[in-house]
């Protein structure tokens, strides 16, 4: 890795602001192909749109799947920008300042790709707002009980949060393309930065409105995988689902699947935009500690999960059990799962080397988001076909090209996302990226020795 010391503030504008000032060949490539896979989702969207959700794999009584799967999947990955920046703010972490704002932005378009899939899924798209708790003169009021309601407004109230977070943070970075663009350029960023010009009160100011909106989004971020996991837990007619652990069970697996979507897209950032200078070796050290801690916790819930079902001897629970581990596809499912979740990779992040190598932990937490869309599907299917309510009609499920293209279509639109915000936005923190430089003197990040690029001249 190419080491570059004694950084000035102006060679940090320049680094951090030539993705928005300058225009790669590969961009082009990146969006093009991006392009295409969002296209064919779309594409599959429209089919069916016009011919009805009956074009998926789903029937009696598999009424779920690829789709359901895909939203639980990244509304998981959206913790990620909680985790590394409200928390990690809140705890003063140093190591986090060059990561917050991918997270924050991965945050921004995975809950966009979130909310898409239950409107999919509804068939009826554009009568969308029947989620509403609202009569709208149809002599029809929506359970508000039950947290297929309470998922539309938890979920916006949390990408407004968020949206809002990313903002107020980024306006010092507006202010200073601002005064680095002419023309239309400079208009449009000078009117997002709100008119900031740097001043002792300005600052003063973003920094309690950061610690705010910090505090007040946490219950936010528990709340909006606790009401997806109570999608399931409230179904107590479907075994394996009405367990009173889902709620943290599902909390710290989507921390478990957001930090690991933080890594992939920081070792993206390095390759493309040769960032090396700021997200360095002891970053992804630092994430592969926390990722240790994080993983545990979730295996240990999991396992909770797994065998107080088969403690309660209960025939059906049983039955799920055995469907999960030993029939087929399920059984291979579950050693992939079992395996890329969490054995591989947690055994890896033991070793330092593996932890500071930028390369391993791309593949690493690659594998772990493979296993943990496999789980929410291992969750979510087997448990519907063995519904005892319709013992005489098991039946089951298998996706349709649909479905698939629509799945893949969401990561492409994530993807997508993130690569076009880096174009017109700093994907790192200026500011955050000078103030930790300024701060290297007497903060280290965890036990490496900072080196003397952050060190003040």
């Amino acid at each position: 890795m190419q080491e570059r010391h004694n950084l000035t503030h102006r060679e940090i504008n320049r680094d951090l602001l030539r993705p928005v000032l300058t225009t790669p060949l590969w961009f082009w490539a990146a969006v093009g192909f991006l392009g295409t896979v969002v296209a064919a989702g779309g594409v599959a969207y429209g089919l069916s749109w016009k011919f009805g959700i009956g074009m998926f794999g789903l029937n009696r009584p598999a009424m779920w799947g690829f789709i359901i799967t895909n939203f639980v999947f990244w509304v998981g990955i959206s913790h990620a920008g909680i985790m590394l920046s409200a928390i990690l703010r809140l705890t003063q972490a140093e190591w986090r300042r060059p990561l917050t704002r991918a997270a924050e932005v991965l945050t921004i378009f995975s809950l966009q790709a979130a909310v898409l899939m239950p409107l999919i899924h509804m068939g009826r798209t554009w009568r969308f707002y029947w989620t509403f708790p609202y009569d709208f003169a149809r002599g029809i009021w929506p359970n508000i009980r039950s947290p297929l309601i309470w998922d539309p407004a938890a979920i916006t109230t949390y990408l407004t949060s968020t949206i809002l977070f990313v903002f107020v943070l980024m306006l010092p970075d507006l202010a200073i393309i601002r005064d680095r663009t002419t023309g239309i350029r400079s208009r449009i960023y000078g009117a997002l930065s709100l008119g900031w010009r740097g001043t002792p009160r300005q600052w003063k100011l973003q920094v309690i409105a950061g610690i705010l909106l910090s505090a007040l989004i946490l219950p936010v971020f528990v709340s909006v995988h606790s009401i997806v996991s109570w999608d399931f837990a409230v179904a107590a007619s479907v075994e394996g689902w009405h367990a009173t652990i889902f709620a943290p069970y599902f909390v710290i697996g989507a921390v478990h699947s957001g930090v690991s979507g933080v890594v992939t897209v920081a070792a993206l950032l390095v390759w493309l935009y040769r960032l090396d200078a700021y997200i360095r070796p002891e970053h992804f050290d630092a994430l592969g500690r926390l990722l240790i801690v994080i993983a545990l916790a979730w295996f240990y819930f999991f396992l909770i999960e797994f065998f107080m079902g088969l403690y309660s001897g209960h025939g059906a629970e049983v039955a799920l059990r055995d469907t999960q581990v030993f029939q087929w596809p399920f059984n291979m499912l579950f050693v992939v799962f079992l395996l890329t979740g969490f054995v591989i990779p947690v055994s890896l992040w033991m070793f330092r080397s593996v932890r500071r190598s930028i390369a391993m932990m791309f593949w690493t937490s690659i594998l772990v988001n493979i296993g943990m869309w496999i789980e929410r599907f291992l969750i979510i299917v087997p448990s519907l076909m063995r519904k005892q309510s319709l013992t005489f009609n098991w039946g089951s499920y298998s996706p349709s090209a649909i479905e698939i293209l629509i799945v893949c279509g969401s990561f492409g639109l994530v993807f997508l996302g993130v690569l076009v915000f880096s174009k017109f936005f700093p994907i790192i923190p200026v500011a955050d990226a000078k103030e930790g430089k300024l701060l290297s003197q007497v903060v280290q990040i965890g036990k490496a020795q900072v080196p003397a690029i952050y060190r003040e001249e």
